[in-house]
């Protein structure tokens, strides 16, 4: 298994991305720590997790917009595993508006979550990782090529990718790796509730809808050794998508 006792913090685990990574890396061997703001969600989200291989789960109930709950939150993983091998930045949400109707609070809401939180918890990487570590962010197709209503969410996941090769450069001389992977369309509540697919605004070939599954194969893949000498990428997981466009 390429996890053994491996300690790894995915957030926005509790549904979707998140927890099929959870569950992959589970499946692996890893002790999972479950980040998510839903508390209600995090304890069906565990067992399940559980289920998968040898390795514990834990859960932690984390806004990952605030920077002190974010290094409480590693605090807890360090006092009960005494390690950290690799962390997730998967949670994320969106704000649906024109540019004419988005205020400065909604700019700051997404930016906070999807490219802030991703930061906190790799600047706490950083500062408990031990050599041989890895930081995997969850961007998107949308960094590349959007659509209308969704600037925020857009420019934080572009962001996110510059963020990405930063940290990948300061993360180097300590010996831990920072890549990201951008999905497209995935078979997610996030996916499903996006009011532009709903009302059909935003029309969706089901042969261009991945499984959560096929990104997290992509997550675990770049966490693990095999991607030694991989630093600084973005990586499509799209099902050629982007290529259509």
């Amino acid at each position: 298994m390429r996890f053994s006792d491996k300690v790894v913090i995915v957030t926005g685990a509790a549904s979707g991305i998140g927890l099929a990574a959870s569950l992959r890396f589970g499946a692996e061997g890893a002790h999972v720590v479950l980040v998510d703001r839903d508390a209600d969600a995090l304890p069906a989200a565990s067992g399940k997790v559980d289920e998968q291989g040898p390795g514990e789960t834990m859960q932690v109930e984390c806004d990952v917009s605030a920077e002190q709950n974010v290094a409480h939150a590693v605090e807890q993983v360090m006092a009960r595993f005494g390690r950290l091998d690799a962390v997730v930045n998967n949670a994320g949400l969106m704000v649906f508006k024109p540019i004419e109707e988005l205020t400065g609070s909604d700019w700051i809401h997404v930016l906070q979550v999807d490219l802030l939180g991703a930061f906190f918890f790799t600047k706490q990487a950083f500062l408990h990782m031990r050599p041989g570590g890895a930081i995997v962010n969850v961007s998107s197709v949308h960094a590349l090529e959007t659509e209308p209503n969704v600037a925020p969410y857009a420019a934080a996941k572009a962001a996110l990718l510059s963020l990405t090769r930063s940290a990948a450069l300061e993360g180097r001389p300590k010996g831990i790796r920072v890549n990201a992977l951008l999905p497209g369309a995935i078979d997610t509540p996030m996916l499903w509730t996006n009011p532009q697919v709903k009302s059909g605004v935003e029309h969706l070939d089901p042969a261009d809808v991945g499984k959560p599954e096929d990104v997290a194969a992509a997550i675990a893949f770049l966490a693990s050794s095999e991607a030694a000498f991989i630093q600084g990428a973005s990586l499509l997981v799209d099902g050629g998508r982007l290529c259509q466009l």
